[in-house]
């Protein structure tokens, strides 16, 4: 009984030492920040086929490789198992078409636009995996191919974790929101190649890496920005708040450091902040 105690503790630092590598602490040293963010809102981490825990887990949702983890004293952390990136093949995985990424096939200057380590599985059953304590995994995938499934995505930590944290400093500048709705996350290289051109997308776009979102905040479930300044106008105003706090995050957490863009409303949409945590600092617009 001794020695069988012993394996489950040992399997127990070797499971949480890889948390910490693949929550972003290179040490393997687990800690509370390291695996739900600097936020304290993350809810899932995502892992290679050869990262998986060398202990049993909960299996949750159905397929797509998500497991439950149960760490004490915090909320339940999700274990999301990526297909590797050598699964896409002819730019696909299956049925989903996902393209090319940029520099796929050689190396970038800026190592932040390496292809993807590995892609999300997205079915009807994990769909509304809850990846933070406001966003849900279903929230950040393209929005084409409605009908193919299962869908594959690529979605980044600290991306969860600089929203989660903007939505926090709203709140702290007296704009308490519901969340954040995301007009536009993962864009695959496919359909991102769709508007590049001049006036439209980066060939090179964040969206592309699973860093970056188009965000605004929307209480009344209107699929319009809230009137953040109460002036009784939604407007490129109500966007500079939001703006401002995701810069504010910037300045209070570096390592998240990114761009943001503001756009203001057109026949087609309501105004929204473009956030990204590309590692480099980037402002455009407004």
């Amino acid at each position: 009984m001794v020695r069988k105690h012993r394996l489950f503790a040992l399997a127990g630092l070797a499971l949480f030492g890889l948390l910490g590598r693949l929550a972003g602490n290179p040490s393997g040293v687990l800690s509370l920040t390291s695996l739900v963010g600097q936020s304290g809102k993350l809810r899932a981490v995502f892992a290679l086929p050869d990262e998986q825990p060398p202990v049993p887990t909960e299996p949750e949702a159905g397929p797509g490789g998500v497991y439950r983890l149960l760490q004490p004293g915090i909320d339940p952390v999700s274990f999301v198992v990526m297909k590797p990136f050598s699964a896409k093949v002819h730019g696909r995985i299956g049925s989903y078409r996902l393209g090319a990424w940029p520099y796929e096939g050689r190396t970038p200057n800026n190592p932040a636009y390496a292809s993807p380590r590995g892609f999300i599985e997205v079915n009807p059953e994990n769909f509304r995996l809850r990846v933070s304590d406001h966003f849900t995994l279903g929230q950040f995938i393209t929005k084409n191919q409605e009908s193919v499934w299962p869908k594959y995505m690529v979605l980044q930590r600290r991306l969860l974790d600089k929203l989660e944290l903007t939505i926090d400093e709203l709140a702290a500048e007296g704009h308490p929101v519901n969340g954040l709705s995301v007009m536009s996350g993962l864009r695959t290289p496919e359909y991102n190649e769709e508007g590049v051109g001049p006036g439209g997308r980066s060939a090179v776009s964040r969206h592309q890496y699973g860093d970056a979102a188009d965000v605004y905040p929307d209480s009344a479930h209107r699929s319009r920005m809230d009137d953040l300044n109460h002036d009784g106008r939604v407007d490129v105003k109500d966007a500079r708040i939001l703006a401002a706090a995701a810069d504010a995050v910037e300045r209070k957490h570096p390592d998240l450091v990114g761009g943001i863009g503001i756009y203001p409303a057109t026949s087609t949409h309501g105004p929204f902040v473009h956030i990204d945590a590309r590692g480099t600092r980037a402002r455009w617009g407004g």
